[in-house]
């Protein structure tokens, strides 16, 4: 086993197949698949299913790519060390981000480091799916609301508040709600599994959970915005996806002194990214973005 299998094998993984791997590397793809499957012969294990449509990482593929990174992480922390050189980050990051909140806020921000850091080539997913870092290969991903329990790392990036709003039409025609029992006489447009947990709203040591119903449930906020902007009823929405639509005046806010629980922003990664320095540079540029 070489250090320049594993560094063929990690490139693989991100890539999702032999083909992409290869031209990142400026090797053949035949050269590729032949070094795999030495690797996979010398430790006696399947670590890829191949098909012709998809490529896969097996169980002990995700384990041993774990250790294949930090064994690479470790070599270039050791050849820095050694040389004295100033570290240059270069080399491929996959990133997982999702759909509204990459579009509107992360995207002017991701160009900018960039620009600062030549040597790196991102690769974007915009998505809302919670992804499998390893077995995807992705070396973090950005994601708001309630973390599952998992051995992934998470870092708080920042706080979003939610408010309720909806547009004057509607709220002229059905009435502003004054407490939050008025909700359930309301059509309100409810963001992913709010279908089935309703809406949960705190003033000060007050906590009520509404079982709202309504017209439409989407995945996506943006979608949910624009509803409400149609008057088709109320939402319940981080801040950043209404704001310029409150500033407009297209929606106002209702029942403002009882308030949704706010949105941590998280970024997360999987433990052998642990001293990765892109990770490391990444998320002190993003807090200091975010920071507002």
């Amino acid at each position: 086993m070489q250090i320049e299998d594993l560094r063929i094998y990690v490139a693989v993984i991100k890539a999702g197949n032999f083909t992409a791997a290869a031209e990142q590397l400026m090797l053949s793809k035949q050269y590729v698949s032949r070094r795999i499957a030495a690797l996979e012969e010398s430790l006696g294990a399947r670590l890829l299913n191949r098909n012709t449509r998809k490529l896969s990482v097996t169980d002990n593929g995700q384990v041993f790519a774990q250790h294949a990174q930090r064994i690479l992480d470790d070599v270039q922390e050791a050849e820095l060390a050694v040389s004295g050189r100033q570290q240059v980050l270069q080399g491929s990051f996959r990133l997982s981000v999702p759909m509204s909140f990459g579009i509107s806020h992360l995207s002017p921000y991701i160009a900018e480091f960039l620009s600062q850091h030549p040597g790196l080539q991102f690769q974007v997913e915009l998505a809302d799916r919670y992804v499998d870092m390893v077995g995807e290969g992705f070396d973090m991903a950005i994601r708001i609301g309630t973390l599952p329990d998992s051995s992934l790392i998470a870092k708080r990036l920042g706080v979003f508040r939610r408010v309720i709003c909806g547009s004057p039409s509607y709220i002229q025609g059905a009435g502003a709600p004054r407490e939050p029992e008025d909700l359930l006489n309301h059509a309100c447009l409810r963001y992913g599994r709010e279908s089935q947990t309703g809406w949960e709203l705190f003033n000060g040591d007050q906590r009520k959970v509404m079982a709202v119903q309504g017209p439409m449930v989407s995945n996506n906020g943006e979608m949910l915005r624009d509803a409400a902007m149609a008057g088709l009823g109320l939402i319940l929405l981080p801040e950043f996806i209404v704001a310029p639509a409150l500033t407009s005046g297209d929606l106002m806010t209702v029942l403002d002194e009882w308030q949704p629980s706010s949105l941590n922003l998280n970024a997360l990664y999987p433990q052998h990214r642990q001293r990765s320095e892109v990770n490391r540079v990444f998320m002190a540029f993003l807090q200091e973005k975010l920071a507002g």
